[in-house]
């Protein structure tokens, strides 16, 4: 510090001298000018992704960004203290019935197929079983003698007794099976299309739902028409359809490129069920908790497939994957993948007549309109279609 000497009464004093601006102040106007540095360019980026065309809310868009811009961490310890607050408790009083779902009785004369195709009853997990309970039945009359489409709901999990799954089961023989890319996933460069159920191909629609985690999230491989747009990682689970019409729930071994034979395949994360049995990692919550653990209660949805390469379509609130999985074992699956989490994401609707008429969610409490994949869609999505 500068100083001069003054002269009092025959003593030198030494008094300061002032160098400028006050440190402190400098400082936080320093800090100021860093964080407006730092922010501006994070601000232009929000408003930019926010003026993008999108048919999610701005809420989810938000925490969208958020996450995709180094708040993953944050979005994920208040989601997993959220849905752990507002978890169900154990027990408690039971349902007296079930959400209605599908046309009809579903008896087996209504659902009259052979024997040896035809799924059987899912077993209720909940004694004694509700009416209806694990019953299978066709989404509309016009397919009710012979459908290729079967709905059903029951109670999977016996220490929580309101809480209740859907189920679809899909003949792959008599449907056929498209994945189609979305307005912002997968997010790489190739054909977007249309992002929705074209109005050409609605005369046969049967059933369109929820594909799976963002790809920056899962990792995981994607394509379509035939062609790789995100490699493809050995050991996750992952849907195929081959150009013979067939599709399958395999665990993946062929690297990162599709090949020959195959039409689209879709990864995310490891298999869930594997030879008829849940995963022996399914505890392990790094596998399958990239957003959410694996064991907090939440809006869920997997795929699987039977013996006879039939596809089963799970979903409900409140599910761990291994409450998912167990309840696909029960319908019969021999492998199945978990698909998308969290109830803005989980969608699965029917259609009651040709040209996408009458559609309807398979339970009530999944959060987007009927509607959702008749218009484009952000996420990528499955469509199904009578063949």
């Amino acid at each position: 510090m500068h100083v001069e000497a003054i002269e009092r009464g025959g003593h030198l004093r030494r008094t300061p001298r002032r160098t400028g601006p006050n440190i402190a102040a400098r400082l936080r106007r320093i800090a100021l000018v860093g964080a407006s540095v730092v922010l501006i360019p994070a601000a232009i980026s929000f408003a930019l992704t926010m003026h993008e065309t999108s048919n999610s809310s701005f809420s989810i868009r938000s925490v969208e960004w958020l996450r995709d811009h180094g708040g993953a961490g944050l979005v994920a310890s208040v989601e997993n203290f959220y849905y752990e607050f507002t978890a169900p408790a154990k027990g408690g009083p039971a349902l007296r019935s079930l959400p209605k779902v599908g046309y009809g009785a579903g008896s087996a004369a209504a659902i009259a197929r052979r024997a040896e195709e035809r799924p059987a009853p899912v077993p209720s997990f909940i004694t004694p079983a509700l009416a209806g309970e694990g019953i299978w039945r066709p989404t509309r009359p016009d397919l009710a003698r012979n459908p290729p489409l079967l709905l059903t709901t029951l109670r999977d999990q016996p220490e929580y007794p309101r809480v209740v799954s859907g189920l679809a089961w899909i003949d792959t023989k008599r449907t056929r099976l498209t994945l189609n890319p979305g307005r912002l996933e997968p997010s790489v460069e190739l054909p977007r299309g249309a992002m929705d159920v074209p109005e050409s191909a609605r005369g046969t629609l049967l059933a369109t739902f929820n594909s799976g985690f963002k790809l920056t999230d899962s990792h995981g491989g994607f394509a379509v028409n035939g062609h790789t747009y995100a490699p493809f990682t050995n050991g996750q689970g992952t849907i195929v359809g081959y150009d013979n019409g067939t599709v399958g729930v395999i665990n993946w071994t062929y690297g990162p490129d599709i090949p020959a034979g195959v039409s689209f395949a879709r990864q995310n994360l490891p298999l869930i069920v594997s030879e008829g049995r849940p995963s022996p990692d399914i505890g392990n919550s790094s596998d399958w908790g990239t957003t959410v653990g694996n064991a907090i209660l939440v809006w869920r949805s997997a795929i699987g497939v039977d013996a006879h390469g039939n596809l089963i379509y799970a979903a409900g609130d409140h599910q761990t994957v291994a409450s998912l999985a167990n309840v696909l074992i029960r319908a019969g699956a021999v492998r199945a993948m978990e698909l998308d989490i969290n109830s803005y994401w989980v969608t699965f609707i029917s259609y009651g007549s040709i040209d996408g008429e009458g559609p309807t969610k398979l339970l009530e409490g999944m959060e987007r309109p009927a509607t959702r994949y008749l218009e484009p869609d952000d996420r990528d999505f499955f469509a199904l279609y009578s063949r």
